[in-house]
């Protein structure tokens, strides 16, 4: 049998439909290309506007997280501060204590005030040190800045001191430029100022002046600082004045000081006692 090719006439038709149905097909991705073109232009262009809400919003959040974690940081960061700076005063504190009983020819030693009444006219500290550490009533407490006040109560291992804010504490104290001396008292009104009185209104004082105990009454050593003059008033009907004084010791913030073993010479204790016969 034998095959025979069509003949190009009798395959024209065909030849055409063909040519036809590319050409066709062609145009049609042709026509579409530009629309696919438009569409991808179109998706990258909303994408675009939506991404970035979106960023913005994944910004925000991670912003937040941030954020919340500085803050925790900063509160650890002023927490450690704090407490950085409490100890920088309490080592610059124990180095003043430190130093002063290096220096003070006084006989001293060292207490840590454990109680505190300070809210009333009658205050009161609490140390612990007493008889066992031969602590006996009637010494001076003293810190590195100045007097403190003296033990009027004591036991075995603590000792109550009255300090010089309450109305029952005298001392003997004196002007350090001119020597004029009087009596160191507390009023009860104010727990800022000391008063100095049965100083003469012909003394000048001036004012910044250094207060210190005198020595003259034979309870304290003299020489102590209690603290330096705001201001005076003269006082009505009288030939002396009132000088105020402001206390160096904090007593709100002091915490350690020493206790000085002084005790009284018997003999000036005892030719008082006999003047005091005399002109009874």
């Amino acid at each position: 049998m034998r095959f025979q090719f069509p003949r190009i006439a009798d395959a024209k038709d065909h030849i055409i439909t063909a040519l036809l149905l590319v050409t066709a097909i062609g145009l049609m991705i042709g026509r579409y290309q530009g629309g696919l073109n438009n569409l991808r232009k179109v998706s990258i262009t909303l994408f675009s506007y939506l991404e970035e809400p979106l960023s913005n919003v994944r910004i925000y959040r991670q912003a937040l997280k941030t954020n919340q974690y500085l803050r925790k940081q900063n509160v650890l960061l002023q927490d450690e501060l704090s407490r950085l700076r409490a100890a920088e005063q309490r080592n610059k504190e124990l180095r003043q204590l430190l130093q002063f009983g290096r220096t003070s020819d006084l006989s001293l030693y060292p207490v840590q005030i454990v109680g505190k009444e300070l809210n009333q006219v009658t205050n009161s500290l609490t140390v612990n040190a007493g008889t066992e550490e031969g602590i006996t009533r009637g010494m001076p407490m003293v810190s590195a800045e100045g007097l403190v006040g003296k033990v009027i109560l004591t036991a075995s291992g603590y000792s109550q001191i009255m300090p010089f804010f309450n109305t029952l504490f005298r001392v003997s104290a004196k002007l350090q430029q001119s020597n004029a001396y009087g009596i160191i008292s507390w009023d009860g009104k104010t727990i800022e100022e000391l008063q100095l009185n049965y100083i003469p209104q012909t003394v000048q004082v001036d004012t910044g002046e250094v207060v210190v105990t005198s020595g003259y009454s034979n309870q304290f050593p003299p020489n102590i600082p209690i603290g330096k003059v705001v201001r005076t008033e003269p006082q009505e009907g009288k030939e002396t004045q009132k000088v105020f004084v402001d206390p160096f010791v904090n007593l709100f913030e002091v915490a350690e000081g020493f206790i000085v073993k002084f005790k009284p010479d018997t003999t000036i204790q005892n030719l008082n006692q006999e003047y005091d016969k005399l002109i009874e």
